[in-house]
């Protein structure tokens, strides 16, 4: 599969089989994450992968977060569709900043930009790890509805540093139709 190929082919998938991800097909996806640009070559990611028997501990984490924000009045959006996704995916691969471990704390304007600059670093990191699950044959979902429960998921997984995102790994269970894109002319602007 070529790299044209592959950004044309991409899908968010939702629906995955039970089969097991083989352990060389995963290093090989996360290794093709590591292969991303970053800022300065910083290599901002971690990447930490749940699987097997510990996906129903992460599921009863998430539900928990989930509930905490319910007590607080938080809406809880799409997250309790997202966790029933994740428990059904053979892997689950958490990616953090290690660039920061307080998202929430005060901070001066450089911290602020070299932060972006991480956060943009990290999504190539997953952009490349969705393309090469494809080329592998392997469905992915980039989830960011692990906010509903960050806390919670930061201390089980004994992660000190911010939590960026989660990827659903697994063999697809359907063949979602590419979702409509707006044309290059809406979203572009040219200046000479």
């Amino acid at each position: 599969m070529d790299v044209w190929e592959a950004i044309r082919e991409r899908r968010s998938i939702r629906r995955f089989k039970p089969d097991p991800i083989p352990d060389e097909v995963l290093t090989r996806v996360l290794e093709a994450a590591t292969l991303a640009p970053s800022g300065k070559n910083s290599q901002p990611w971690r990447f930490v992968v749940v699987k097997e028997d510990k996906r129903a501990e992460m599921i009863a984490v998430l539900h928990e977060g989930i509930a905490a924000c319910a007590v607080q009045g938080l809406p809880p959006g799409s997250s309790k569709h997202t966790a029933a996704i994740m428990e059904q995916a053979p892997v689950t691969v958490f990616v953090f900043n290690t660039a920061e471990k307080n998202l929430f704390r005060e901070r001066r304007v450089d911290e602020v930009l070299w932060n972006v600059a991480c956060v943009q670093s990290i999504g190539a990191a997953i952009q490349n790890l969705s393309l090469a699950a494809l080329a592998e044959g392997v469905g992915s979902l980039w989830i960011c509805d692990v906010y509903y429960a960050y806390e919670e998921l930061r201390g089980w997984l004994g992660e000190p540093y911010h939590l960026v995102a989660a990827m659903s790994l697994g063999y697809p269970d359907e063949a979602p139709p590419a979702r409509p894109r707006k044309p290059l002319a809406a979203v572009t602007r040219v200046v000479k």
